[in-house]
């Protein structure tokens, strides 16, 4: 007798194709038949009837009110319903804000805001992150909240209203300073309101948003940079977390949690805010050469600087000498490059300035803990 193929019903009020990437991939491994897709057709299919419900419950209560009554095995992309018992399984707000202020801190940033103009629970925690990662590093963090201003007003006019104020807000702060907006809209918005406000990006202020979703961004005049927030591995993994609980498995405690991705660097957040103009330039050598076979040597005459007054200098400015920047730089491109692209590793190598396979293999085995091919099927969901 032909095996039935579970049916489960997408009840999306949200959409981004990258979850429905890793929400398709999951059912074409296990031979689920995908059922309407709400978040496209903004119809309810009352009256359907199958195995099992992947959601986004946002602000729609008529959505809502359908998956409650289907009284199917169901999971929730949103905290928005925190009283519907269902499992969840959600991004990391902490490890996307860890990440941002990371590569803030890379840039020698000090001062930080975070903006955003909505109270919801994925904002707020994102905000809480932030401020909290950036406290935890001893420093501080001002949270810009458009809706709390005085002169909110919902409707016409906001929008101009909004750049106002936060052209005002951002003046006066110390510099260089680190701007992450709530998501990408918000970090264009911070981009509009330094210009009002005569700051230049990002010689003075870093700007980074999160969700990286913007189309043709690196064809912006200030391409944005943004936190990759691992939608299509959150699908696959609601998925995972579905088929468990319609083989009769228990709805977990506590919401699952998926990290994000990677930080996409762009123009936006590019500062060097280095004192020192040797380091800044050697710095700025290995940034734009590290995907070529350089050595400590050519930094050494990229910064005009003696071999042991580049390397002291370095490690007071930076934290770490040129060579294990060179190596941070190339792995980070690694990284990046294993989770985005199906290259083959020799490929990869050779991209990030490796001169072998092998001599790439053991570089980032050492710094990882992971083989190449261990890290990009663990990314991938498939570890």
């Amino acid at each position: 007798m032909k095996k039935r193929h579970k049916r489960v019903l997408l009840a999306l009020g949200w959409y981004d194709y990258r979850l429905h990437r890793g929400i398709e991939r999951y059912a074409q491994e296990h031979g689920w038949s995908l059922s309407a897709n709400y978040a496209r057709e903004r119809v309810i299919p009352w009256g359907w009837d199958g195995d099992g419900i992947l959601a986004w419950l946002g602000a729609d209560d008529a959505l809502a009110g359908f998956v409650r009554s289907a009284r199917q095995p169901t999971v929730d992309f949103s905290l928005r319903r925190p009283r519907f018992r269902c499992a969840r399984v959600l991004e990391d707000h902490d490890h996307a804000a860890r990440l941002a202020l990371a590569h803030l801190l890379d840039r020698r940033v000090k001062h930080f805001v975070f903006y955003s103009d909505t109270a919801n629970w994925a904002y707020d925690e994102r905000g809480t992150a932030f401020v909290g990662a950036v406290q935890q590093a001893g420093l501080k963090c001002l949270w810009l909240r458009r809706h709390q201003s005085p002169d909110y007003r919902s409707g016409r006019g906001e929008w101009q209203r909004r750049l106002r104020w936060l052209a005002n807000a951002l003046k006066p702060l110390a510099q260089p300073l680190g701007v992450l907006a709530v998501n990408d809209q918000h970090a264009l918005e911070a981009l509009e309101a330094c210009e009002l406000a005569g700051l230049a990006v990002p010689e003075q202020v870093a700007v980074v948003g999160i969700g990286n979703y913007l189309l043709a961004a690196d064809a912006m005049a200030i391409p944005i940079s943004s936190v990759d927030t691992n939608l299509e591995l959150l699908g696959y993994q609601g998925a995972a977390r579905l088929d468990r609980l319609m083989q009769g498995g228990r709805i977990p405690a506590r919401p699952q949690r998926v990290p994000a991705k990677v930080l996409v660097a762009r123009q936006s957040s590019n500062l060097l805010a280095i004192q020192h103009p040797n380091v800044a330039r050697a710095l700025r050598y290995i940034w734009d050469h590290a995907h070529q076979p350089i050595q400590v040597g050519d930094v050494v005459s990229a910064s005009a600087m003696s071999r042991r007054g580049l390397h002291v200098a370095f490690a007071q400015q930076i934290g770490r000498t040129p060579g294990e920047e060179i190596r941070r730089v190339r792995l980070e491109t690694a990284r990046r490059l294993l989770r985005d692209t199906p290259e083959k590793l020799e490929t990869i190598a050779f991209s990030c300035g490796y001169q072998s396979l092998n001599s790439f293999c053991v570089a980032f085995k050492k710094a990882s803990g992971q083989s190449p091919g261990q890290f990009r099927r663990a990314s991938l969901g498939n570890g």
